[in-house]
């Protein structure tokens, strides 16, 4: 039996956390939860958002799955999310985009994942106020990074038989910055000459995948824009509440959805849990539970085109534990 770190989150987190649990004991395989607590619901009691017993859990286990978590705006802590990401050297957010029958969308082929660089960029949080009218922010960008996150894009490419990677940048305008990051990975894709490779930028792209995202496959991407692409990409397939995550590194992985917190629905059992469920699946191929994990999303692919037992967000009234009910019902 392999333990998991469970970080339920805050918000709805613990509610989508727990259907995510249900759905993954449901299909047998065996894990042993250790749940740990952390974002704003640690704050009371630890004083910190991000207590060591959470870091230590983690470093043990390997793995974890976390619910979403709350980050203040402008001011008080900063993100739980980048923190771990920082501290377990968690480089590479890989984001999965794929329509599903029964999702009204303007497009029915969408099959998209984004590659993100996890730590650098904008994200690597350097800034100061230079005066009281002033603030100014560094962008890192450095050939490792750069090196690392493509080397993962194109290895990711090659193990699920992807047929194209769009390197994604701003190089006409940071010719240093992103001109090291278009670069470094233009050299990287010279070890995977089976994989197409093609650079996209980043205003372009955005524009591409609303006029013709099926003509792309993965996307490989800086930090800021694999953030805003992959909301974007999450749109077109529905929403947040059907876009799974992982951030990986070298020894740990940590599993969570790309949606956030949404403390306004906090305890009303509303919201859709197909993101971490699917999240949840991510981390089941990530322990060699890859049958596991493909009975799943046939499951939840299933209650969403019948459409009868699904959440608001997809035309429905199903409250997040009726349609957890269907796929696990779905499972047996």
């Amino acid at each position: 039996m392999r333990t998991v770190t469970l970080i339920p989150g805050d918000g709805v987190g613990p509610e989508l956390t727990s259907a995510a649990r249900r759905v993954v004991e449901a299909s047998g395989v065996k894990i042993a939860w250790e749940v740990v607590t952390a974002g704003e619901t640690a704050m009371p009691e630890h004083g910190t958002p991000l207590p060591p017993a959470v870091l230590e859990s983690i470093r043990k286990n390997k793995v974890a799955l976390k619910g979403p978590m709350s980050t203040p705006l402008g001011t008080g802590f900063r993100s739980v999310n980048v923190a771990l990401r920082k501290e377990f050297s968690l480089y590479a957010g890989i984001r999965p985009c794929a329509s599903m029958e029964g999702i009204r969308t303007p497009f029915a082929d969408v099959d998209l994942v984004i590659v993100r660089e996890n730590l650098e960029d904008l994200y690597a949080g350097l800034e100061r106020q230079v005066d009281k009218d002033t603030c100014e922010s560094i962008r890192l960008i450095t050939r490792e990074g750069s090196r690392r996150i493509a080397h993962a894009a194109f290895e990711y490419a090659a193990m699920n038989a992807r047929r194209k990677v769009t390197i994604v940048h701003k190089a006409n305008i940071l010719k240093l910055t992103d001109g090291l990051f278009l670069e470094t990975a233009r050299d990287a894709a010279k070890d995977w000459p089976q994989i197409a490779v093609e650079d996209r930028i980043v205003d372009n792209m955005a524009q591409q995948l609303v006029l013709r995202p099926q003509d792309y496959d993965v996307l490989l991407c800086p930090n800021l824009y694999g953030d805003i692409l992959s909301d974007l990409c999450a749109a077109l397939v529905g929403g947040l509440g059907v876009a799974p995550g992982a951030n990986l590194g070298r020894e740990i992985a940590i599993f969570e959805a790309v949606h956030g917190s949404a403390p306004s629905f906090k305890g009303q059992d509303k919201l859709n849990p197909t993101a971490l469920i699917l999240t949840a699946c991510m981390m089941l191929d990530h322990l060699h539970e890859a049958p596991a994990a493909e009975r799943i999303r046939r499951a939840v692919r299933k209650v969403i085109a019948e459409g009868k037992v699904v959440t608001g967000d997809l035309g429905g009234t199903a409250s997040t534990t009726s349609f957890t009910d269907a796929v696990i019902a779905g499972l047996r």
